[in-house]
């Protein structure tokens, strides 16, 4: 007989155990299947957001899309926006818009952010600073083909040319914020 009430209380006490078992797996299954799809919408993210950066046509695109938005504005020292903008307040306001990068507000300290890049490696995208007679120091991004987008203090925001009638001349370093392309 105590034989018998033996396997009968056995039973009993395994369900419980059972039940735990088996709740604790689904949790964790549950756990598990979250985190997954957490790290790869992570994962997803950080790949579109280092493929958005990468490809040199679509950064040139990008930026000159948001130059138009600009195209004309009137240079004001200090300025950051539509009644008058500064050179690194339009640097920063372009990189925020086109790249999500916030950038410090001044050229003393953009100068000093990424590496820096040869003139014959630039790539859209990239800073181009200049030290030339009427200013301290000068910035603009880089396009292509030796065309940079600026502040200009006499024609406001424009696309120039780096060669070797004005901005050849005061070509100073450029800095690479972005991931090569």
């Amino acid at each position: 007989m105590s034989m018998k009430r033996s396997l009968k209380a056995a039973p009993c006490s395994i369900i419980p155990f059972f039940f735990i078992m088996i709740v604790g797996a689904m949790i964790l299954s549950t756990v598990s299947c979250t985190a997954k799809k957490i790290q790869s919408s992570s994962d997803t993210n950080d790949h579109q957001q280092a493929r958005r950066h990468t490809n040199a046509e679509d950064r040139e695109k990008r930026i000159l899309d948001e130059y138009k938005q600009w195209q004309g504005t009137g240079h004001k020292m200090g300025g950051s926006g539509s009644r008058g903008v500064d050179c690194s307040g339009f640097v920063k306001e372009i990189y925020r818009d086109v790249f999500n990068i916030d950038l410090p507000r001044t050229t003393k300290a953009q100068v000093k952010l990424g590496k820096p890049v040869s003139f014959k490696e630039l790539q859209p995208g990239d800073l181009v600073f200049f030290k030339p007679p009427t200013y301290a120091r000068h910035v603009g991004i880089y396009l292509s083909q030796s065309e940079f987008v600026h502040a200009s203090k006499t024609k406001g925001v424009t696309i120039s040319k780096i060669d070797a009638h004005y901005w050849g001349k005061y070509y100073w370093i450029a800095r690479r914020i972005l991931p090569d392309s």
